[in-house]
């Protein structure tokens, strides 16, 4: 009975956060890490037949550490939807720390650091558009040459919620006109736009004046003004510039192809206009009187900083935007 006091009472002794601590590291060692790595796959592929092809394990095993982790984080993690499974708002809480953790681990261990040539990692990058039709050839290109085992997705849709894609990895990477003002983002500029004005061959007013003229006198077609990504809102922002605008398209393309066959004007970067104007029959005038240069960034969040198969893919990209 004493020897049982006796412990009790050199409990009693021990500071708070120690115990907490004992209590920390005895429910970590309770834990099976391994089921992190499966539920990394899940999250990437969100399909258990492709992330157990990934793992090199059984489609049933997969499974059996999906139940598993169910229960180590008391929720139910992942849901069906069609022929895959989706992630439920706690799976995407946890993912990037997660994704963090397991990638800090990989680049200290001897022998798992990122190879290029026999990883089978998929990257997920967005670039907005214009911008897509300019780099993503370019970018797919490159990686053939680099890498026959990794993959990459890109995406063109940017929405409200891009911060966040990137602060928990559903993205390493965005390219756009716009950089994220947030202290945990880092924007590096690639190249500078320069935008031109368009407008049909066969517009009856266009020619006889300077394109500062009747930019003001002209109606106007811009990509979706309510999509926060679209490069043509600051040069719309004025309820007198908006009364000017009479179509928004979903992209720069179907604005152009509006434009060739109505009287209506766009901003386009030249590039995308030099590649259009023989096609669609357009007219490009410069705009010296204004500012209009427009940057493109690529940015991404710290968590991503220091992973190695993110380093690489930043100096991919950086690389092919280099080429403009």
């Amino acid at each position: 009975m004493s020897d049982v006091i006796l412990d009790k009472t050199q409990d009693e002794n021990i500071p708070d956060n120690t115990l907490r601590t004992r209590h920390e590291d005895n429910h970590l060692r309770r834990a099976d890490l391994n089921l992190l790595t499966v539920f990394d796959a899940v999250m990437q592929l969100q399909n258990i037949t492709r992330a157990a092809q990934m793992l090199g394990m059984s489609q049933p095993a997969v499974s059996n550490a999906v139940s598993r982790l169910k229960n180590m984080f008391s929720d139910e993690l992942f849901v069906r939807s069609g022929r895959g499974i989706e992630p439920t708002a706690r799976a995407h809480q946890l993912y990037g720390p997660i994704r963090q953790a397991l990638q800090l681990v990989t680049n200290e261990l001897p022998g798992l650091g990122f190879d290029p040539q026999t990883s089978r990692r998929q990257f997920s990058i967005t670039i907005s558009s214009p911008l897509d039709i300019l780099l993503a050839p370019k970018i797919l290109s490159r990686l053939s040459q680099r890498s026959h085992c990794v993959t990459l997705n890109i995406e063109s849709l940017v929405n409200e919620n891009l911060d966040n894609q990137l602060r928990y990895q559903e993205l390493e990477f965005a390219i756009g006109y716009r950089g994220i003002e947030r202290s945990d983002f880092y924007n590096q500029k690639l190249f500078d736009d320069e935008l031109v004005l368009i407008s049909s061959r066969n517009h009856p007013r266009i020619g006889q004046q300077s394109s500062e003229c009747y930019y003001f006198n002209e109606k106007h077609a811009v990509v979706r003004l309510s999509n926060h990504c679209s490069f043509s809102s600051p040069y719309y922002n004025t309820p007198e510039t908006q009364q000017r605008v009479c179509y928004q398209g979903a992209s720069l393309i179907s604005v152009m192809e509006i434009v060739s066959q109505t009287q209506m004007l766009a901003l386009v970067p030249g590039w995308l206009a030099e590649q259009n104007a023989h096609r669609l029959s357009l007219k490009i005038d410069t705009l010296d009187w204004m500012n209009n240069k427009l940057t493109s960034y690529l940015s991404w969040h710290e968590s991503a900083s220091k992973d190695k198969g993110n380093l690489w893919m930043k100096d991919l990209l950086m690389q092919c935007a280099e080429l403009e």
